[in-house]
Parts: C-alpha cells; sequence; structure tokens
C-alpha cells in the first residue's frame, strides 16, 4: 500500500490519523478478540487510538491524557494534562490497578540530535512504561510508541522486569524511513 493510502483510508473511514492501522495491525496479531472494560491512551492527541478503540470495543471505557489539544470523541474521557501529572486526575487515579490495557502513541518534539532525541524518547518510554505498572491490572497490556535507537534494548530490558511477554513491533502502515516501532506488553 502506497503511504498515501494509510491517510486516504483513515479519512475514509473516518479515523483522526493513520496511527489507527499500527494500532489495529498490532491487536490482531495478538489475536486479542476480547473486550476492553478501562483503557487508558496517554499521549492521545489527536485521538486516532482512543477512536478506534470506541469503535471497535464499544463496551470500553477510554480514558485519554495529553498536553495538546483533542477534539471530544463519543464514549471518551479526554483530560488535557501531562502525563506527568496523571495521579492528580481523580477519575484515572481512582482506576489504578484497573485498566486492562495502555496504549501510548507518544513521541517529543525531535530536534534532529540523535543523542537528545533518544534520551527524550527514552525519558517518555520510561513514564509510559511506569504509568503501565501503576495503572494496568494483573493481565494487562501496553502498547507502546519507540524509536530504533541506542536506548532500545535497554528500555526492553526494562520492560521485560514487569511484563511476562515482550515483543517488537514495525506495522505495515509505519512509514519505511521512520525509525519507529511499537512494542508490546502482557502482564
Amino acid at each position: 500500500m502506497h503511504l498515501d493510502n494509510w491517510a486516504n483510508k483513515a479519512k475514509q473511514m473516518g479515523y483522526r490519523s493513520r496511527a489507527v492501522f499500527k494500532l489495529e495491525e498490532i491487536l490482531n496479531k495478538i489475536k486479542f478478540k476480547k473486550s476492553f472494560k478501562n483503557v487508558l491512551d496517554i499521549g492521545s492527541a489527536p485521538g486516532g487510538w482512543s477512536q478506534y478503540i470506541i469503535k471497535n470495543f464499544p463496551k470500553s471505557k477510554v480514558y485519554a491524557v495529553d498536553i495538546l489539544d483533542m477534539e471530544p470523541i463519543e464514549g471518551v474521557f479526554f483530560f488535557k494534562e501531562s502525563i506527568e501529572e496523571i495521579d492528580s486526575i481523580g477519575p484515572i487515579n481512582n482506576l489504578k490497578r484497573k485498566f486492562n490495557l495502555v496504549i501510548s502513541d507518544i513521541a517529543p518534539n525531535l530536534s534532529g540530535i540523535d543523542a537528545v532525541d533518544s534520551e527524550n524518547v527514552y525519558m517518555l518510554n520510561k513514564l509510559s512504561l511506569k504509568i503501565a505498572n501503576d495503572y494496568l491490572d494483573l493481565g494487562g497490556l501496553l502498547v507502546m510508541k519507540t524509536f530504533q535507537n541506542n536506548m532500545l534494548r535497554s528500555l526492553r530490558k526494562d520492560m521485560e522486569l514487569s511484563f511476562n511477554i515482550v515483543q517488537t513491533y514495525k506495522p505495515a502502515a509505519s512509514k519505511k524511513q521512520s525509525g519507529e516501532i511499537y512494542l508490546f506488553g502482557a502482564k
């Protein structure tokens, strides 16, 4: 499929971004079929992943957090807040250890300086991992964007300490030249 086709397909299907196909492919590969009761979407704007979950798992309650604005999505509880302040968001904090899925498509603004960008990505990934560990239930799942860089091995090792299964995916909808990859973890 041509790169622009993913964006066109997303638009035709009413999705906000091509990123929905990345999440869809990962969930299909892990053959996840049952519903999610509570989903936490960190770094949610523009909302494509939240939108995908609500559309495909309509019984789910989705809680989305981002410092950027996000247009409302029916069935999604959005909080304009830094993920660093997630513990102060009452409706989310009240569900600590009750989320079945944490999704994080978050990425820093890239500077073009590899060492700085790698460190910023790693810090956001470590924060996403901490949030997942704090908020997921016993059988919970994490899907998290990261990048192929010199911190990836260390991040995977950190993830393996708290997840029984850790897998890496490069979805078809990811741009070929992009260094982005996705880590999946199951508790």
